[in-house]
């Protein structure tokens, strides 16, 4: 009999051969002998160990899977997935799979902080713009304000420039647009002091800035009281030095 990848006796005869049994014919069939059936259960019992064995082996390893299994218990996969698909990009997404956390918030702030950065300095350099183009409109407007007194109280041409700096040291503008004195400034009666009233002190603090009147009498020099009069053409030819010198010498202007 082929057992285990062998051949074993497996019938003895019973009665000395053939027609045994009294002559009757036919045996009683195969005997497992003893040495035969130990053999057998020696190899049953080596399959039985081996997947025993196999056995524990595999049950070791699922054990071992389910205890894993277990520090995920409430989390769905789909959403980390989804989670993870939100991180800028495939670094963060290995520091947030090792559980460095830390390291990716620290990154996530320094960008914040960059875009921070450079959106403020934006704005602060258009603020300073918008507040640069302000105080040039408003200086505008200031000397057209001042130029217009001036011209209305008799300040000469030459001396504008002049009246104007002065002006802007007294003077600023409202949220109107209206020239206004700056605090401290105020006219006779108490009130905050005006432009035309502002003029009408500088003819007695500031008399060059308005032209002398003479009664002429000559090309280039004349007046009982000792007064020059010049022309305006040869006013106009004289350096700009001269020409507030002469101011200030109480000169008269002719056309």
């Amino acid at each position: 009999m082929f057992i285990f990848g062998r051949w074993y006796p497996l019938m003895a005869e019973e009665n000395g051969g053939e027609g045994g049994n009294g002559g009757g014919g036919g045996g009683s069939g195969p005997e497992i002998t003893p040495e035969l059936q130990a053999i057998i259960d020696a190899r049953v019992g080596e399959a039985v160990t081996g997947l025993k064995t196999k056995n524990s082996e595999l049950l070791g390893k699922f054990k071992e899977t389910s205890d894993k299994l277990k520090t995920f218990d409430g989390i769905d996969p789909e959403a980390v997935r989804g989670i993870l698909s939100k991180f800028a990009n495939d670094e963060e997404a290995q520091l947030i799979a090792k559980g460095d956390i830390d390291t990716v918030l620290a990154k996530r702030a320094d960008r914040m902080k960059a875009g921070f950065e450079k959106d403020l300095k934006a704005a602060q350099d258009a603020a300073t713009h918008a507040s640069s183009r302000t105080e040039k409109f408003a200086s505008r407007v200031l000397k057209g304000e001042v130029v217009g007194a001036a011209s209305e109280a008799g300040v000469h041409k030459y001396a504008m420039e002049d009246a104007m700096l002065a002006a802007a040291r007294d003077f600023e503008l409202d949220d109107d647009g209206n020239p206004i004195a700056r605090e401290g400034k105020y006219g006779k009666d108490g009130k905050p002091l005006t432009l035309k009233e502002w003029f009408a002190e500088m003819k007695d603090s500031r008399p060059h800035w308005f032209p002398a009147s003479g009664n002429g009498g000559g090309a280039g020099h004349g007046g009982g009281s000792g007064s020059k009069v010049m022309t305006q053409a040869d006013f106009d030819a004289l350096p700009a030095k001269q020409r507030a010198a002469a101011m200030d010498s109480g000169v008269t202007i002719k056309g």
